[in-house]
């Protein structure tokens, strides 16, 4: 077993890794690794169903997506992340037991009362202090890899975490699969635990168990590190991955201005709208049907919205681009009444 301890807190990177070891590693690979503060969704999720963007905007919260299935988790660096990479069973099953109960059973030497759930979670005292989530990727060369991550909530901000997943679904209709709600604790409050009170003293306790049963820990080499950077900004990191891969879904959204009450209805698919409307009591010299029109095929995102909405005052009077372009992505912004 290959032990690496990464270093590196950039979520684009770590999730880069998880792939190019899937790709060009070879036999059992297991990670320790942290992220700075992050939402990351599940590889099948609609990220705008499932993401307060503008909570995550203004709390310097960054947006990502794995490989996985399963819901979106937040990570900060109060919150430990592991990995297992290993050959896939000849027969393609999802077995979450084999790799979250040794991880349990270390917990466990830290007084932690870790179990599995039915499903994919580690609970404490019945709420949850790890979420975990599993694929097989078929490799270039013909081999099935398979991957297991899972998280470990030692103090992270729950406020945090709440407040990035909780959205104001505002009439949303999305057919991605959806995060489920959970009781989530914090493994240095609970009150049986018995190991170090920093994350930092967590994380050397988890790299001593960890070496013990699988060797001595690595870095990344400066070759390994050169092509997960590359794959992290090819990939991992852009908007295409992030957004672009967001099935479906409909919303309605309506915000009050000094101007006039607006209200904007929308179908979108990969990030793009496919069919927008615009209602409400403003004023305009132009038909809203033609500023419309201009949005079809648009990206939702800040940039390409308030490009395509060059001289929207003359549709909705007294607006500015940035106002509408906000609206349409949900995000709440101190100009609204």
């Amino acid at each position: 077993m290959v032990f690496i301890s990464g270093r590196e807190t950039n979520p684009y990177f770590n999730l880069a890794a998880e792939e190019y070891l899937l790709e060009c590693g070879t036999g059992d690979i297991f990670l320790l690794w942290q992220n700075r503060p992050s939402v990351i969704i599940g590889k099948n999720q609609n990220a705008y169903a499932q993401l307060n963007l503008s909570f995550m905007e203004n709390h310097g919260i960054l947006a990502a997506r794995r490989l996985t299935g399963g819901g979106a988790v937040f990570h900060d660096l109060g919150n430990v992340n592991f990995t297992f990479i290993t050959d896939a069973p000849t027969r393609r099953e999802i077995d979450f037991e084999r790799f979250a109960v040794p991880i349990a059973e270390v917990l466990q030497k830290l007084g932690v009362p870790a179990v599995l759930d039915g499903r994919n979670d580690l609970l404490a005292d019945g709420r949850k202090i790890s979420g975990n989530a599993q694929c097989v990727y078929p490799a270039g060369d013909g081999r099935q890899r398979l991957l297991h991550h899972g998280t470990l909530l030692f103090s992270a901000d729950l406020s945090c975490l709440g407040g990035a997943l909780h959205v104001d679904r505002e009439k949303m209709e999305s057919k991605g699969i959806q995060s489920v709600e959970s009781r989530v604790a914090n493994i240095r409050d609970l009150p049986q635990y018995r190991g170090p009170d920093t994350v930092e003293g967590f994380l050397d306790a988890l790299t001593e168990a960890a070496a013990v049963r699988y060797g001595a820990p690595r870095g990344y080499t400066p070759k390994e590190a050169a092509a997960i950077q590359e794959l992290a900004d090819k990939k991992y990191s852009t908007w295409d991955w992030i957004f672009g891969k967001s099935g479906a879904y409909s919303v309605t959204r309506e915000r009050r201005f000094a101007f006039g009450t607006v209200s904007v209805s929308l179908n979108a698919d990969k990030g793009v709208i496919r069919q927008i409307t615009f209602g409400g009591d403003y004023f305009g010299i132009k038909d809203t049907e033609r500023l419309a029109d201009r949005l079809i095929g648009c990206r939702l995102e800040e940039a390409a919205l308030t490009a395509a909405l060059a001289e929207c005052a003359d549709y909705i009077h007294g607006s500015t681009r940035g106002q509408i372009a906000e609206l349409i992505l949900g995000k709440k912004t101190g100009e609204a009444l």
